[in-house]
Parts: structure tokens; sequence; C-alpha cells
């Protein structure tokens, strides 16, 4: 295969390059995690008219359809235009003719117009799991035509109570469900259920008082996972009806330096959240001086630093009463430094039979 590929170009477009020279892998969006199962067909169909047959759960849960020709994605385009109008454009209300907050005239024969806001990852939230604290998929819904389409990158995972399934401790942004709970002391029984849950999965806040036979509770470091509703026989515990979250930022998975990410913000609303995304975009954009490069939002951080990334993003966020906001923020990295006085690779050859 005698071509020129712009490999750039159509990374953009939401293909990957691959080993084999001239094919590529096609990283279809599924926002949340969660879709129809009627577009299983859709994702045989590319796989088996283009591909090389399989597809592969990407880690940021696209689906990954892999062996596709680089003449093929012309083709391959053109058949996504239904599933991209109505994942994206119907589902989750994305502007498609928006690119980076800047208006921008989409083909939808196309494909995607651009991998810069990567696919909102989530765990199955309040949907299904007894733990899950929010509906995932929902929030991610109302994340994407905040964020998507755009050149600037950015990766939010989701994650439905302090499990942290979906891992939200280790990308740009990521919002965990948590939960204020209500103690119903009328209806409390002294089993002590809630106080054995919370000392053997979450942080240990709860004592049960002796004299009194009540549970008595140190608010400061609930982290909202719902463990004591969970255990109690008696309902003595409830959730608030309100939705809380928990933002994390900056963390990050890489070779060079990975890091957990820290809290920035705590007991955070639903509005606040979409309110702080909101300037995502224009924190990028004037880290970048306007002219979008392949760096996720941990590094952009780095380059700001704390205090004008907290400046930038909560400029006309109103507050929920309960929110709490990180003062200060500093990451530790790992550092890959040696003690050792290991000689370089080349020197460790050893003699085999080509020698």
């Amino acid at each position: 295969m005698n071509q020129d590929i712009n490999v750039k170009k159509v990374r953009i477009n939401c293909f990957r390059q691959s080993k084999v020279p001239g094919y590529f892998m096609l990283q279809m969006r599924v926002p949340g995690g969660f879709i129809d199962a009627k577009y299983l067909s859709v994702i045989e169909h590319i796989a088996k008219t283009w591909g090389d047959g399989n597809f592969h759960f990407g880690t940021r849960q696209t689906f990954d359809i892999t062996g596709i020709a680089y003449e093929n994605i012309p083709a391959v385009n053109e058949y996504l235009e239904a599933y991209i109008k109505e994942i994206d454009a119907q589902d989750c209300e994305v502007d498609m003719n928006m690119i980076s907050h800047e208006p921008a005239e989409w083909d939808p024969q196309s494909g995607y117009p651009t991998i810069g806001a990567r696919n909102i990852t989530a765990c199955i939230g309040n949907y299904h799991c007894i733990c899950g604290n929010c509906n995932t998929f929902e929030l991610a819904k109302k994340i994407e035509p905040i964020i998507f389409p755009s050149h600037y990158h950015i990766k939010i995972n989701i994650a439905g109570c302090p499990n942290d399934c979906n891992k939200a401790h280790l990308c740009d942004f990521g919002i965990i469900g948590v939960a204020r709970m209500v103690y119903h002391p009328e209806r409390c029984i002294g089993c002590g259920a809630c106080v054995r849950a919370c000392e053997k999965g979450s942080t240990r806040v709860l004592k049960l008082n002796e004299n009194t036979g009540k549970i008595e509770k140190d608010a400061c470091c609930c982290i909202g996972c719902g463990e004591c509703v969970k255990a109690c026989p008696a309902s003595a515990w409830t959730r608030q009806p309100e939705k809380f979250y928990r933002v994390i930022l900056g963390g990050r998975t890489g070779r060079q330096t990975p890091r957990t990410g820290k809290m920035f913000l705590n007991w955070a609303t639903e509005d606040v959240v979409l309110s702080v995304l909101k300037n995502w975009q224009k924190f990028s954009a004037w880290v970048m001086d306007y002219k979008p490069e392949y760096l996720h939002g941990g590094h952009l951080i780095d380059r700001a630093g704390y205090k004008k990334f907290k400046e930038i993003i909560l400029e006309g966020v109103e507050l929920n009463p309960e929110c709490l906001v990180a003062e200060d923020m500093f990451w530790q990295e790992t550092e890959y430094r040696s003690n050792f006085n290991v000689k370089p690779l080349e020197m460790h050859h050893h003699a085999g039979p080509q020698d």
C-alpha cells in the first residue's frame, strides 16, 4: 500500500494507527458507556464489512473496531452518520456544528469531527448498583454537549459512589457521586450494623452510644458512600434526595509522570459541576493561547498552576452552600530514578546463536 497518510488528521477523525501500515482502528464513542443493544448490529456490520471481524471494548468504553484499511475510512464514516446523529446529536443534544465553542460546518458523512474531548466513561451507577448514589449515564449526557466536540483534550470519568470503580482518580476530571445521609433515631434499633459496615468498608465515623443505644457520627470525615444505608435493617439511615458530587482533579496514567488525582470540590451539586465544566474550554484556550495541542487537562493545570486554574474554572460559578473547594493542591508524581549502578541496556548483551 503505497500512499501518504496524514496520521494526525486521521486520528482527529477517531481512527487510530495500527502496527500494520495503512490499517486503522475506529473508536466509536459511547457516552457514559451505555447505549441501546440495537447498536450492536452497527458494530458487527462495520467489523465484518470493513474491519477484520473483531472489536475491542476500549479502555474509555468505546467500541474499537480493528483492521480498517485507510481507503475504507470514507465508507465507514458515511455509514456512521445515523449512529452519530442518534447517539451524540440526539441523545446527548450535542451541536456537531460547534467545535471548541466556535462555529464549524460539520459534514454528517465525514465521521467524528474531533477526538479531543474523549468519550466520557461511567460505571453502571444507581441504574443498577446498590452502591450507586447517582445516575452516571444521565450526568454523562448532560456533560457531553459542554465538552464535545472540541480540539481541547479532556478525559472525564464518572463513578457512582466513592468505591470509584471507574477510576475517577486517574483522569483529568473525575466525578464521584456522594450522598448526604439522614439519621432517623426513632427507627434505630441499636444493632450496630451501620457501625460495623463503616468500620469495615469506609472511614469509621460512626459509633454506638452504649447508654442511649443510638448512633453518633463524626461528620467531618464522612465521604458520602452510603454503606450505612445499605447495612441498616430498619431504614434508620437514608440518603437525602438531592444529589451531590466530589470532583477529583489532575489524575493521570502514562509512562513519565503518572499520579493520583486530588479532591477539588466536595459536596457539589450537579449544577455546580456543569457550571465548572462550562469553563473548561476557556481555561484550556487560555493556557494554550488558543492553539490546541494534544495535551490533557492535568498537564494544562500544571502549566497554569492550581491557583490560576481555580480562578478561571470557578469564574461565574455559584457554589451551593455545602460545597467545599480545595484551598491549594499538591500532587505527588511517580519519579523514575534509580539508586543502582545500572549499565546501559546495550551492555547487557547475551551471546546467542546469531553470534
